[in-house]
């Protein structure tokens, strides 16, 4: 419960809105799910502020190491929805991976052990741990 509770209020003090059994609001648009969720899980906009997911958008011909390029129409789309639907920026720079989030390496470093992260194979991949990340289920206790 403990553990639970501080993950709220971290996530919430991000601007993130959840409640007390760590749910964030699902991706309700199916251009979003299709393109994002193609190559890994369409992250919840609300893990990033407006900022990031522009400057993320911005880069997509390296997007990671890959080249994740779409066509204008469908990139500003996107870009749209995720800046429309992003959580709050708290004045830190502009960062790109949800994992290096303050809340996110407090939560996941101390608990998250060696085996489970290979066994994951990145800390990006949220359904290793949280089976129902997609649907925005982040209670893993």
């Amino acid at each position: 419960m403990k553990k639970t509770l501080f993950l709220a209020a971290a996530i919430g003090f991000a601007g993130l809105p959840v409640n007390a059994d760590e749910r964030v609001a699902v991706i309700r648009d199916d251009i979003v799910k299709k393109e994002c969720g193609a190559c890994h899980m369409a992250f919840q906009p609300q893990f990033l502020p407006a900022s990031s997911w522009r400057t993320i958008m911005e880069g997509l011909t390296d997007h990671f190491g890959e080249d994740a390029s779409l066509d204008e129409e469908t990139a500003r789309h996107i870009t749209g929805y995720l800046a429309g639907n992003a959580g709050r920026s708290r004045g830190a720079k502009t960062a790109i991976r949800i994992t290096e989030l303050g809340w996110f390496v407090h939560e996941h470093n101390d608990e998250v052990s060696p085996r489970a992260r290979k066994k994951a194979g990145t800390m990006a991949n949220c359904t290793a741990c949280h089976r129902g990340a997609e649907k925005g289920y982040y209670d893993d206790d």
